[in-house]
């Protein structure tokens, strides 16, 4: 269900099930967390400086699998509380940039993904939003918060009573996702933005990475946003990478990180 490939100091985790639009169990929520804690041992000894999460065939991931679920022994918030969450917080703490790659359904489970990766990259025709009222059920990982954080009370409402889907052009004009690219240059357009970030300085976009986190969980004002950025700051100022930066700048050459 679940593979993982390392090449270059890019980690590419691969959602594995065309035939199910990637839909996911708890067996592939353990295999996915499984890669995740592989790539990030490549962090620490040096062989990964990046990552890239992607779904086989014509999904990203429609959500949960439903098909083998009886009605009325779900343990809904057993899967979500035990197993997912908790994938979901590892994967945004992950010590290098993850970017994703999302075509065709993006829902439920699929859009948690998206939204715990760092940089998303959504097929313009990507199908985005919360069809669950037709279920019974209410949209979840991370839903709610992305939906409302971004588009505002008003629309995410209209999306969870109605199922309409978005597609990927117009979630990203709402401010959803970073960029929408079309669906035939969507991977070599994300493989190539994390190949720019693993040969960037690793330990400085890490602390960009866990401003910008707390900027938003925090939701830290101008002031302490700034004071957040001394103090990084004050500490990439002592790296190698930063005297790196200068002599390269100095003999006008492309800088060489390797931190």
């Amino acid at each position: 269900m679940v593979r993982l490939t390392i090449v270059n100091g890019i980690a590419e985790v691969v959602l594995d099930a065309p035939y199910r639009l990637n839909a996911v169990d708890e067996q592939a929520l353990t295999e996915l967390s499984a890669a995740y804690d592989a790539a990030a041992a490549g962090v620490a000894d040096g062989t990964v400086r990046a990552l890239v999460l992607r779904g086989e065939g014509r999904a990203f991931c429609a959500g949960r699998d439903l098909g083998s679920i009886q009605p009325g022994a779900d343990d809904a918030f057993g899967f979500l509380d035990a197993t997912l969450t908790p994938l979901l917080r590892r994967m945004a703490d992950f010590p290098a940039p993850t970017f994703a790659a999302a075509q065709g359904a993006c829902l439920g489970v699929g859009l948690g993904l998206l939204l715990a990766t760092d940089v998303v990259y959504v097929a313009d025709n990507a199908r985005i939003g919360s069809p669950f009222a037709a279920l019974g059920l209410a949209l979840d990982s991370g839903g709610h918060w992305l939906f409302t954080e971004r588009l505002g009370p008003h629309r995410a409402l209209d999306l969870m009573y109605t199922g309409d889907l978005m597609t990927g052009a117009e979630a990203v004009a709402g401010g959803l996702f970073s960029r929408a690219v079309p669906a035939a240059e969507l991977l070599d357009f994300t493989r190539s933005k994390a190949v720019r970030a693993a040969s960037g300085p690793l330990q400085a976009l890490v602390a960009s990475k866990q401003l910008v986190a707390r900027i938003r969980d925090e939701r830290l004002g101008l002031w302490r946003a700034i004071s957040g950025e001394n103090d990084v700051q004050g500490v990439l100022g002592a790296s190698d990478d930063y005297r790196e930066g200068l002599e390269a700048f100095r003999e006008k050459r492309a800088p060489r990180f390797t931190a």
